[in-house]
């Protein structure tokens, strides 16, 4: 059974004329008469009383008739369904993003989406550098976002913009107030609270000291924390410790007096959009990462 067959059976049965049916729906009378007589013959029902010119339902055909227009009724809905998915008036979009983007530089993008398709819903799931790709790689996201780079063959990364990375300290920390400092004075004269594995500024901050030629194994740890709050709100409390981070992250501390930043120049590290290479990606994904690769007013992708 096609649905150009129960297209035809309802036409004919809500006229009870062949000629008419068939000039409604663009079909020669023969053809119609054609697909009635297949449909019959192949279930073995008759759908239709002929009396001389006239046609009429049986009670089998009444019966069919209602399941018919039931499964045409779907078979349009599924079609809007679709229709409106490609359009972007409906639909789901799945995203992962590390801390710090999702904190800071993402939330003005995602309503900027929102307002231009306000049926889209976006779930957006936060998780550090590591399970945004994974996420990504496992297709329960179309894209992420994340701090740094990932080496996956399956993934790829698009620079959307830059981070400037940071070392902070309390007020009262030794290092605070000096000048031109080098990544062996770090090493040597403070502790580090530190984000876990997996996170980007954590590999980022180590990648930066290797390029500054310093071991990141030297580096004293004395806290793993799970978020950049945590992080910046134990270091606040500290004179002995420090910590890496977002410029972003660490701006309301800094404002406050809460924390000062050190005289210590990282270099600016990229976020990345991150998508897989050979899954499909929905109208709606292409269009979050149109408004995420457009410039703003001011021509900066920096957070």
């Amino acid at each position: 059974m096609t649905f150009e067959q129960l297209a035809i059976f309802v036409a004919v049965a809500e006229r009870e004329h062949l000629t008419r049916a068939a000039a409604a729906i663009g079909l020669t009378p023969s053809a119609v008469s054609a697909a009635i007589r297949n449909l019959e013959g192949f279930y073995g029902v008759e759908l239709f009383h002929r009396v001389g010119r006239r046609i009429a339902l049986t009670e089998a055909g009444r019966t069919f008739l209602g399941e018919a227009r039931a499964t045409l009724a779907r078979a349009r809905s599924a079609e809007l369904v679709l229709s409106e998915l490609g359009a972007l008036k409906r639909g789901q979009l799945d995203l992962f993003a590390s801390q710090t983007i999702a904190s800071y530089w993402l939330p003005p993008r995602l309503m900027r989406f929102h307002e231009a398709h306000p049926g889209i819903e976006l779930r957006l799931t936060v998780g550090n550098t590591r399970r945004v790709a994974e996420a990504v790689r496992e297709g329960l996201a179309e894209i992420g976002f994340i701090e740094g780079a990932v080496d996956d063959p399956l993934l790829a990364g698009q620079a959307v913009a830059r981070d400037q990375m940071v070392v902070v300290v309390a007020p009262g920390h030794p290092l605070a107030g000096r000048r031109r400092l080098q990544a062996a004075d770090l090493l040597a004269l403070t502790d580090f609270v530190m984000r876990e594995e997996g996170s980007g500024t954590r590999s980022e901050f180590e990648s930066a000291l290797r390029q500054l030629g310093a071991d990141p194994a030297a580096l004293r740890t004395a806290l793993v924390l799970p978020s950049n709050e945590a992080v910046l709100s134990a270091v606040r409390a500290a004179t002995t410790a420090a910590a890496a981070v977002s410029s972003a992250a660490a701006a309301p501390f800094v404002a406050r007096g809460d924390l000062r930043i050190l005289d210590f120049l990282l270099p600016a590290r990229p976020f990345l959009l991150l998508r897989h290479r050979e899954r499909h990606r929905s109208q709606a994904a292409k269009a979050l990462e149109a408004i995420c690769l457009a410039r703003d007013a001011a021509g900066s992708g920096k957070v």
